[in-house]
C-alpha cells in the first residue's frame, strides 16, 4: 500500500497557456488521451480544465471553442497536493473538495497529476474503481446504439 502522493501520481504535466482556446485543449486531451489539462502561466498552475469543463461550460452555452479561452473555462486557483504528502491528504483534499483529480506541485511548480483511479489503484486495486482505471482505453461500447 502507497504511502506518499508520489507513489501513486502520474509524473509529468500536459499544460496549455490561459490564452489558448478550448479547441486547442481539446485536441491536446485527444493526442494524449487525458480528461484534463493543467493551465499554466510561468510554470505555476493558474487551473485545471477538463473535458467536461469544455463541455458544460462552453459548449453547452453556445460559446464557440475557437475564440474561448481556456482561462474562461477552467477551475481556477484548483487544490493542490504535494508529492512528499500522505496518500490521506489527496483523499482528504478530494472528499473534501469533491475533486476527482490534484495537481502535485513541487516548489510551486506541477510535477504530476493524482487522480481518484490512481488511489482506487494504490489503495484497493480489486476494486471496481480501480479497474476501471486500470483497463485500455476504447473498451467501452464503442458508440454502439443503445
Amino acid at each position: 500500500m502507497a504511502d506518499f502522493v508520489r507513489e501513486v501520481m502520474t509524473p509529468g504535466v500536459v499544460a496549455v497557456l490561459p490564452d489558448a482556446s478550448l479547441v486547442e485543449a481539446a485536441q491536446l486531451m485527444r493526442a494524449e488521451d487525458i480528461g484534463d489539462v493543467l493551465v499554466a502561466e510561468d510554470g505555476h498552475v493558474v487551473g485545471v480544465l477538463t473535458d467536461r469543463d469544455i463541455a458544460l461550460r462552453a459548449v453547452a452555452d453556445g460559446a464557440d471553442p475557437l475564440t474561448v479561452s481556456a482561462r474562461a473555462v477552467c477551475t481556477p486557483d484548483p487544490v493542490v497536493v504535494g508529492p512528499d504528502d500522505p496518500v490521506s491528504t489527496a483523499v482528504d483534499l478530494m472528499r473534501g473538495h469533491a475533486v476527482r483529480r490534484l495537481p502535485v506541485v513541487q516548489g510551486g511548480r506541477p510535477v504530476g497529476m493524482v487522480s481518484l483511479g490512481d488511489l482506487a489503484v494504490a489503495q484497493d486495486p480489486a476494486s471496481v474503481l480501480a479497474d476501471i482505471s486500470q483497463a485500455e482505453p476504447g473498451g467501452g461500447r464503442g458508440g454502439v446504439p443503445v
